[in-house]
């Protein structure tokens, strides 16, 4: 019986210098792995050597792939153009800076045997900095109590997923992808394995506070209806309460003949209500603007070049995604 597949899905954006310690490290997990093996490395626009380092180690080691975006899409649509790439009977996403290992790959192919469709490695701890790990413990916390409850509390963004999720994301046509949220959303069997994530060696993250923040925002809008049904809520409150304001302003100047122009109290009040109307609008327009996104049918990412994959399978032309007009 022939081996099974594992295609290993890297998503790369100037990072030169962890190219080489990185595929190190994975050559001596794989080529100890019982499966036919696969690499895609997906260049996410850099503008360093990242990709000629790519193109080196391809020459050496036939297993090496690479897809190169026209420019920087983001991590997520390189892990998704990755996924649509993959050849394999099951895929695993991991980053390229070593902070997860790649030694984790033999339980994960192990729980996947046993019959799970993902594999999650869930951070048990890390060695980040206290801002990073503050905005993160915040964010899925509150991801976790307004989205998906099921999420792990601290967080993965490394797994492994069967042919069948493989098959589903290829179906998906989100522009804005939050690609844990889409996979665990799509249910299936899905397992979790604990790992401790280590910290960055070389280089720095490509992942400053503006993007956290709109990876947190698309993935609360993809996910939760309680910004939109927050609005209802700050409507129906701030009418009880100007009632019962009112009611009492007018019972105080009917029985005890107190009250004066109160330009203070109608200036804090307008003021007040202005400001919750700019945040309900903004909540609002961040729907709108998704929407108006997906609909004019834009691709998630654009491959500029391959090296070892059959760019049909990119899914990269404009007229493959089908906008929802």
């Amino acid at each position: 019986m022939s081996q099974n597949l594992l295609t290993v899905v890297v998503p790369v954006f100037n990072e030169e210098a962890n190219i080489q310690p990185f595929y190190k490290a994975l050559a001596a997990v794989v080529d100890n792995l019982d499966m036919n093996t696969e690499v895609i490395f997906v260049d996410d626009g850099s503008i360093d050597r990242t990709y000629e380092e790519i193109a080196t180690i391809a020459k050496q080691d036939s297993r090496i792939k690479c897809l190169r975006f026209s420019r920087n899409f983001g991590s997520h649509a390189a892990l998704l153009a990755g996924l649509h790439a993959a050849e394999g009977d099951a895929a695993v996403t991991i980053s390229v800076d070593l902070q997860d290992p790649p030694e984790l790959f033999q339980e994960l192919v192990s729980r996947w045997r046993e019959g799970s469709h993902v594999v999650w490695a869930v951070r048990e701890s890390r060695e980040d900095p206290p801002l990073k790990k503050a905005f993160a413990a915040v964010f899925y916390t509150l991801f976790r109590r307004i989205a998906l409850s099921d999420y792990p509390a601290k967080g993965m963004d490394f797994g492994l997923f069967d042919r069948v999720v493989l098959d589903k994301l290829k179906e998906m046509k989100e522009l804005n992808h939050f690609l844990p949220g889409t996979i665990i959303w799509l249910g299936y069997r899905q397992a979790q394995v604990s790992y401790h994530r280590r910290a960055r060696r070389i280089g720095s993250t490509k992942w400053s506070l503006g993007k956290r923040v709109k990876a947190a925002i698309d993935a609360i809008v993809s996910f939760s209806y309680f910004p939109i049904r927050s609005i209802s809520y700050t409507g129906i409150a701030i009418s009880l309460i100007s009632f019962l304001y009112a009611s009492f302003l007018i019972l105080r100047k009917v029985f005890f003949g107190l009250g004066g122009p109160g330009w203070a109290s109608l200036m804090v009040a307008v003021l007040f209500l202005g400001g919750v109307q700019l945040v309900m609008l903004g909540m609002l327009g961040e729907y709108i603007w998704r929407g108006n996104e997906q609909a004019k049918g834009r691709p998630p990412y654009i491959v500029m070049d391959t090296l070892g994959v059959d760019p049909e399978k990119t899914e990269t032309n404009p007229l493959k995604i089908e906008a929802l007009l």
